[in-house]
């Protein structure tokens, strides 16, 4: 709640959230203006140092948590956050509470990195069923910005909405995509999201479609799997859902519940990862796979000129 009233302003930028953040002791904020042709966004780093993770000169691994949308609001269109504010709205909340964890004393065993872009005023994309916001700037410039090479896996968390594939009220989570391979659900991430709402897990049916990049000129169910375009970290989608599609660019569409579930399951990956108590795919039978059918990196990579 007190993310979302942050959030809930026209005049919110990337300072005005590094303030309130340091304020609750998250110091390690880094802000990277980008501009487009008419408007513009800030790009937010929030670095939470764990007992033994690199930052500090350890080994354990680093999670990325992204807040993946167009932006928070479509002003003037219409006034107030957006359905698609959902990705800033839970990697912010993660931020917060890890690093008062942190602050406290619980501090987990690796880094975590939270990335997402502050954008009150993004323009409306059209869409079927329903409408998107999409980014002032370039795209692929968000994603190389929000992935940063210390991530060794990547949660991935996306306003999902607007689509008649995933029909729950709540959040669900993805296969696991890396370098361009659809993979199995992740068994320990099941376990995690099923310890955490207290019901069977909810999966995206993402298609190869949605791993390409926008250029493409195919139907995508959302961005949500983008990130694995500038990665070869592991990629899992963190979907805010609905029962019925609603638009991106739908205000008064933040349903608290979804988004306080869909944070304490990044905080618990968060904690469960960087101890080596969750993998976001079988490395063996990933190895299996590339041996036998070839790299699909490069498929959508070098046809787009994508580099990691």
């Amino acid at each position: 709640m007190e993310i979302i009233d942050l959030l809930d302003d026209p005049e919110v930028d990337g300072e005005r959230v590094k303030t309130f953040l340091q304020g609750r002791g998250i110091g390690e904020i880094e802000i990277n203006a980008l501009e487009g042709e008419n408007s513009k966004t800030d790009m937010l780093k929030i670095i939470i140092p764990g007992k033994h993770g690199k930052w500090g000169g350890g080994d354990a691994p680093t999670l990325g948590i992204i807040g993946r949308l167009g932006g928070i609001g479509v002003r003037p269109k219409y006034l107030g956050l957006v359905s698609d504010a959902d990705g800033a709205i839970v990697a912010l909340s993660s931020a917060l509470k890890i690093g008062e964890m942190r602050n406290r004393g619980d501090v987990i065993e690796g880094d975590v990195i939270i990335t997402t872009h502050i954008s009150p005023s993004s323009p409306i994309l059209p869409h079927r069923p329903v409408p998107f916001v999409t980014p002032p700037v370039d795209i692929m410039e968000i994603s190389r910005c929000e992935v940063d090479p210390a991530m060794d896996a990547v949660l991935s968390v996306d306003a999902t909405k607007g689509n008649r594939v995933i029909k729950v009220q709540g959040f669900a989570i993805t296969p696991t995509v890396k370098k361009g391979w659809i993979l199995k659900v992740s068994e320990d991430l099941i376990d995690i999201y099923e310890r955490v709402v207290g019901d069977v897990v909810s999966v995206v049916p993402i298609t190869m479609q949605d791993i390409t990049p926008f250029e493409s000129g195919v139907y995508h169910i959302n961005s949500i799997m983008l990130p694995w375009l500038a990665t070869d970290a592991p990629v899992v989608g963190v979907a805010t859902t609905a029962r019925v599609p609603v638009p991106g660019c739908g205000t008064g569409s933040n349903y608290v519940n979804a988004l306080e579930a869909a944070t304490r399951f990044c905080v618990e990956v968060a904690k469960d990862f960087t101890s080596g108590d969750c993998l976001f795919y079988d490395e063996e039978e990933y190895t299996k796979l590339v041996k036998m059918y070839g790299d699909m990196a490069h498929v959508f990579r070098t046809r787009h000129n994508v580099d990691t």
